[in-house]
């Protein structure tokens, strides 16, 4: 099987278990809600920095929830026989990807909430929704990286948050910036620095992963 099967092989396998762990998805849908919620709850009258800073808080903390289990499910016999079938690249891009496709639907469900519950200051919805895009991009490639190496201790949820928040910030700052911008408030820098300057440490990350993760698989 060649690296590209593999990849869509291990795709699917990701969206088959999840589809039969409803529980797990549901949990983390029902965090998105209750959150935003108690925001509404808490104060009503929320100007446009401020929507963006609390709604990206909210995507942070729903993404290290929804990664935080990819690696937990090959442990022990069954991540020797994946050893022993498939490459470790393939695994890394397959589940990158996995994650990508689910924080970019949770930021979008994340954003309805935000509107329903809240207000809807965003005026640019195709540059809020690139944003969007490009920071579940960056916190998934990150983040999954950083649940393969937890998932080699016994308390990974703990280790993931001190190895993940340190190297999530850059991202967090550069994808607020360029957020920001489709409520008509610009930044010094352009929206094309911005996209480059994400674009770049998204590409970093991957290329670091994709160097380090065949090390780490053989342990």
């Amino acid at each position: 099987m060649n690296l590209f099967k593999s990849i869509l092989f291990l795709i699917q396998k990701e969206f088959l278990l999840e589809w039969r762990q409803k529980y797990a998805i549901g949990g983390i849908l029902l965090y998105v809600f209750s959150t935003v919620f108690i925001i509404f709850i808490a104060s009503q009258d929320i100007e446009a920095p401020v929507w963006n800073s609390l709604f990206w808080i909210v995507i942070l903390f729903v993404s290290v929830n929804a990664v935080v289990k990819s690696f937990t499910q090959e442990n022990g016999n069954r991540a020797i026989y994946y050893y022993t079938l498939l490459n470790p690249i393939a695994v890394l891009l397959s589940k990158v990807i996995y994650n990508i496709l689910l924080l970019t639907l949770l930021g979008l469900l994340t954003y309805l909430a935000f509107v329903l519950f809240i207000s809807n200051p965003v005026e640019d919805i195709e540059r809020f929704f690139l944003a969007t895009f490009l920071g579940a991009t960056g916190f998934s490639i990150a983040l999954t990286f950083i649940a393969a190496i937890a998932s080699k201790a016994n308390n990974s949820a703990t280790l993931m948050a001190i190895l993940g928040f340190p190297i999530i910030i850059p991202i967090l700052l550069t994808v607020i910036r360029l957020s920001e911008k489709s409520f008509n408030n610009p930044f010094p820098t352009t929206i094309g620095e911005n996209v480059a300057v994400l674009g770049a440490i998204d590409l970093i990350l991957l290329g670091l992963a994709l160097l380090l993760f065949p090390f780490l698989w053989k342990e």
